[in-house]
């Protein structure tokens, strides 16, 4: 069966009433991810809620498979709930496809999770891809075979899906190639070679600007006999495009210079993608000069071994998995393993402390963007600084470094997972430990866990007085007026904020924890009733973000100067103030910031009497606040005004035009939402 028939049977399995749960198995390198991917798009358009992709490679626990699928979705939860119920709770009433790619590592943590998640929402469809099935009832299991091969002299050989591949790459490779008829004999012929195995063509179509086809097919003729007769142990077993491919990928690795296949291994231990610089860092010593490295990224690339493309965080390199585990086990041969992620994590630990160092400055939405980029390896050398032997204490500086990727862009239960363990594993006092207890009460402040803020507050806040150090004293407070303000006690926190000198510099450490208790200030100030005094001290904060030329917190201030516009009647002023925020806080995807200021946008209306526009903002904000898991943060101030806009909204339209317009809101994409909430119109 070719892979367009497979193509076929996925979409109807899936586009049916039939199984809900597909697994493509199959040996790496035969295609299953580029065969899941086209089946996703064609399905795609039927499905209300769209496809989504879950990229698990570079996942290595299995704890955190349902905070890996909740990533990629637009799900930012800020609850303490276990993440597999909320995620199960989002999915619920939607109507979507998941693909789940490379799930063999994980197989055991996908047999607990898809169950719960099938279960609790009838219209998702799940397509995985694994070297084995998952064993979850239900599941329909379906084998990826190579591409089908032509017969030698057959009259359409030149047309079977195998050739039509290495045509493809040859003729990038070397343009012109695959004009003649000479030359489709060749490819045909080297094809069969290859077992139609896409990456073993991928792979030899790399090498056909240097070699001739004749050339390609005689080497990989000497590789498959020396392989017959060394390797006839360990290979006989295997199907023969198993062993095309160790034999493509070997044959590959034979032809690349020493200096070419050291990088190669030295690059294996990154998870995801990666970038020169920390190639650099990474993999270049006395061995491997730095000054190399560069051009040996491109030579791998142009063979095919690492992928290259540009992003929004740069250029950024990739490598296959299979290609990733050769690599590793060359590592594992040359002693190097433990060295590699050594260096691995000390460049992402000195990475996360440069980037919480520029957070507050205008380099913020680049350094955003590039630790979003470099998410998996952050991962990575934080469970390796948490593994056997090791004793927590970078995970401690790394995970307290990275305060601000947990808390402002969505990945709260992560940060949490991590420094939990951290703190457990080191307890010995140190600056990297108290900088991680405040960044862990600061998450758990935003997810309403005030029972935790409580706790690591008193404890962070006996710190800071026995240290005596002004920023941290700043940052106790942010914590326990934090506290009291959510718990709907302004009068209390207000005190507490007062007796901080939160509007003076104090030096890096805790600026951001300066930033956030100067906001929660001003929230209080609107919740005292305080609007003059709220909108100077709004206004201030925002001076000063704008002379750091950052865009959180700014965006934050702009929040707040709306509610003090909107207390002093003042609502076309304080819209304006809402759009401000809602732009920066959609730079950076902090949903709370999004749904925070959707909502005043829809007081805003409301108070003006457009009716019909304030539901559709009231359903546009739902919609994001669904993805957080706690509408208003829970905060007794928000959801009275919530519940506010509603009654005046539909005094303004009547119920019947109220529903349309909020239904409206709440089935539109959040980017679209978000495009119609900036209207002023």
């Amino acid at each position: 069966m070719g892979h367009r028939r497979e193509l076929a049977v996925i979409q109807a399995l899936l586009s049916g009433a039939g199984p809900r749960l597909v697994t493509l198995v199959g040996v790496g390198g035969v295609g299953k991810t580029r065969l899941a991917l086209e089946a996703a798009a064609g399905l795609q358009p039927a499905l209300r809620n769209g496809a989504w992709l879950v990229e698990l490679s570079p996942l290595r626990q299995g704890a955190l498979l349902p905070h890996a699928v909740a990533e990629e979705l637009p799900l930012a939860d800020q609850t303490t709930q276990p993440m597999l119920e909320v995620l199960a709770d989002y999915l619920a009433g939607r109507e979507l496809l998941l693909v789940l790619d490379t799930c063999e590592h994980l197989a055991d943590a996908c047999t607990l999770m898809l169950p719960v998640l099938l279960r609790a929402a009838p219209g998702l469809r799940v397509l995985a891809t694994s070297r084995r099935a998952l064993n979850v009832v239900g599941e329909q299991v379906l084998t990826v075979e190579p591409l089908p091969m032509p017969e030698p002299d057959a009259p359409a050989a030149s047309r079977a899906d195998a050739v039509v591949l290495l045509a493809e790459r040859a003729a990038r490779s070397a343009p012109g190639l695959a004009c003649a008829d000479d030359d489709l004999a060749g490819l045909v012929a080297l094809s069969r070679r290859l077992e139609g195995l896409p990456l073993a063509i991928e792979l030899a179509a790399a090498r056909l600007d240097e070699l001739s086809v004749e050339e390609l097919t005689a080497r990989l003729d000497d590789r498959f006999a020396v392989l017959g007769q060394s390797d006839e142990a360990v290979y006989g077993t295997m199907p023969p495009w198993h062993q095309a491919l160790r034999t493509a990928i070997g044959w590959s690795h034979e032809l690349c210079s020493p200096a070419e296949r050291l990088l190669w291994a030295r690059l294996s231990v990154f998870a995801g993608t990666f970038d020169a610089e920390a190639a650099r860092a990474v993999c270049a010593d006395r061995h491997l000069p730095e000054s190399r490295v560069a051009g040996l990224l491109d030579s791998l690339a142009q063979k095919s071994i690492l992928t290259w493309r540009p992003t929004v965080a740069g250029e950024r390199y990739g490598m296959l998995d299979t290609l990733r585990e050769y690599g590793m086990d060359w590592l594992r041969h040359l002693g190097e393993e433990d060295e590699a992620r050594c260096r691995h994590r000390i460049h992402y630990r000195a990475l996360a402390l440069r980037a919480d160092a520029a957070w507050m400055s205008p380099a913020q939405i680049t350094w955003y963007e590039r630790t979003v980029a470099d998410h998996a390896n952050f991962r990575a050398a934080l469970d390796f600084c948490l593994g056997e032997g090791e004793d927590g204490l970078t995970a401690l500086e790394l995970g307290g470094a990275l305060w601000f990727f947990w808390l402002a862009c969505g990945a709260q239960h992560e940060g949490r997972h991590y420094l939990d363990q951290a703190l457990v594993r080191h307890r010995a006092p140190s600056p990297a430990r108290i900088k991680a207890v405040w960044a862990c009460a600061a998450i758990a402040l935003g997810q309403g866990d005030l029972d935790t803020v409580a706790r690591l507050g008193k404890g962070f806040r006996a710190d800071a007085e026995a240290m005596a150090d002004p920023g941290m004293l700043v940052a106790a407070a942010h914590l326990d007026g934090g506290h009291h303000a959510l718990s709907g006690q302004p009068a209390q926190a207000a005190e507490l904020f007062d007796a901080a000198p939160y509007t003076q510099e104090h030096g890096e450490a805790y600026v951001g924890a300066r930033f956030l208790a100067w906001t929660l200030r001003v929230f209080t100030h609107t919740n005292l009733g305080e609007f003059a005094q709220a909108a100077a001290a709004a206004s201030a904060l925002s001076t000063k973000c704008v002379e750091r030329g950052e865009r959180w917190g700014r965006a934050w201030a702009d929040y707040v100067r709306g509610l003090a516009a909107c207390g002093l009647g003042r609502p076309e002023d304080g819209a304006a103030y809402a759009r401000a925020a809602l732009e920066g806080k959609a730079l950076l995807h902090d949903n709370i910031g999004i749904a925070t200021a959707i909502d005043l946008l829809a007081s805003m209306s409301a108070a003006t009497g457009r009716g019909e526009r304030a539901a559709r903002l009231l359903g546009v904000g739902q919609q994001t606040w669904d993805t957080i898991g706690r509408t208003q943060l829970g905060i007794p101030e928000l959801l009275a005004a919530r519940e506010a806009c509603e009654r005046q909204a539909r005094e303004a339209v009547g119920d019947a035009a109220y529903e349309a317009a909020y239904r409206k809101g709440l089935e539109d994409s959040i980017d679209a939402g978000i495009a119609y909430a900036l209207r002023q119109t």
